[in-house]
């Protein structure tokens, strides 16, 4: 009995190393990795309505039609690639995070604006979006690690402090 006892407790020391490995690992590379795939997103994305292959391009000229109509649809859909491609770079850049942070918050508000201007195009239902619309809520995704990466910003007032120490 004294011996599976020993096994046990032996398998919890290993397992509790291995898990602080891996939970250093990820601390490790936790603001790299979020950095980076927020630039990818965001590159990738804009990059694709850039060069006019964005497969979002007919939901983002249906909201054009309902709110900026003003400007040709072109300028417009450059100004947004454009936009995108930046809040991507920006999120590389060191000590930019801040301007890329504000950046997301205003297009995340535009980005969210379908499903409330375009019921048609983004819900078939009650609670039940269409592809359209569920491509749209996804994007708690991006909020969520973005406010990752703003907890993980340093102080404007000392590069050594964060949030943490508050």
């Amino acid at each position: 009995m004294s011996s599976i006892l020993t096994i046990g407790f032996c398998m919890n020391i290993l397992i509790e190393k291995f898990d602080m490995y891996v939970l250093g690992f990820f601390r490790r590379v936790e603001m790299p990795l979020a950095r980076m795939s927020l630039f990818v997103v965001y590159f990738w994305f804009g990059a694709l309505k850039l060069i006019g292959m964005s497969p979002a391009a007919p939901l983002v000229q249906e909201l054009y039609l309902q709110t900026v109509s003003f400007m040709p649809f072109p300028t417009f859909s450059g100004v947004l690639a454009a936009f995108e491609i930046m809040i991507g770079v920006l999120f590389l850049l060191p000590r930019m995070e801040r301007l890329a942070i504000l950046l997301v918050a205003g297009h995340m508000a535009v980005a969210a604006l379908p499903l409330f201007l375009l019921t048609d195009t983004t819900w078939q239902g009650f609670l039940a979006p269409t592809l359209e619309g569920q491509y749209i809520i996804k994007n708690i995704l991006i909020v969520a690690l973005v406010v990752v990466v703003a907890a993980h910003t340093k102080s404007p007032l000392n590069d050594d402090r964060t949030l943490e120490h508050f």
